[in-house]
């Protein structure tokens, strides 16, 4: 069975950006010149002009940002050169505004089952959730470095200065990422938390990493939960919304619901 994007907003003169909705299991960019079974490749048969956009990597062409082959969600490809180095620049400013909805596991020791994560921050320490009672609309912010981890380096992790040595040469980029969660609701019943993280420049696995190191591991993470590690279920984790301006003043912000609930 094909999985197949859905356009969200077509590129127009004005507005030369396109949105898309990449469902799960279909990655988002090619691995070589010949890769057809990504959701970039399926947009550039449906608008040829964004064959004509320089990025940072030739064969991505004008997209702006990545989606986990196993994460639904909305994508932004630009379809002129002056968009993509325009909203480039908003990202690195840190106008580019991504959401993702997830439902958690309520693990508050799931990052010292995992192994290599650094200590949690002070301030994210004994939060509600963490507590395992009610906790609705509470917020923790979490900034970090990250370093590849595990066999294949298929992992993240987290890196602070209270992350040894050796984690701290391990650095990928020497750029701090931030992710600020809020917990909307708690299922005490399923002993789940139904959250909300926004994001403006990401590293890969950034908030579902971040989610694992604050005790909320995605469910069906296969990478990141440590009840989840063996098993094989859905990841309840979408790209909910994206907002930035386009031109300077002008608000654009799309949305739509996970697909997991």
């Amino acid at each position: 069975m094909a999985i197949n994007i859905e356009i969200i907003k077509e590129p127009t003169a004005a507005k030369p950006f396109l949105v898309i909705y990449k469902p799960k299991e279909l990655a988002s960019a090619p691995l070589t010149t010949d890769d057809k079974d990504n959701a970039l490749y399926q947009a550039m048969e449906a608008f040829p002009e964004l064959r004509k956009v320089k990025g940072k990597k030739e064969i991505e062409y004008g997209l702006l940002h990545r989606l986990d082959t196993a994460t639904d969600g909305l994508m932004v490809i630009a379809a002129t050169q002056e968009a993509y180095d325009f909203l480039c620049n908003e990202q690195r400013e840190g106008r580019f505004i991504k959401t993702y909805t997830a439902r958690c596991d309520l693990i508050p020791d799931n990052a010292k089952q995992l192994g290599g994560f650094p200590p949690l921050p002070s301030e994210a320490q004994g939060t509600p959730s963490l507590r395992g009672t009610q906790a609705t609309k509470q917020s923790i912010t979490l900034s970090s470095f990250f370093r590849p981890y595990g066999e294949g380096r298929k992992e993240v992790r987290p890196v602070t200065e209270e992350s040894g040595k050796a984690a701290l040469n391990k650095i990928g980029k020497q750029k701090l990422y931030t992710t600020e969660i809020t917990i909307l609701s708690e299922d005490k019943s399923s002993a789940t938390a139904k959250v909300e993280c926004r994001i403006t420049e990401g590293y890969r696995h950034q908030v579902r990493c971040h989610l694992a190191w604050a005790g909320l591991p995605v469910r069906g993470d296969l990478l990141y939960n440590s009840q989840d590690i063996k098993k094989a279920e859905n990841l309840m984790f979408s790209a909910t919304k994206i907002s930035f301006e386009y031109p300077r003043g002008d608000l654009n912000s799309y949305d739509r619901k996970d697909t997991w609930t």
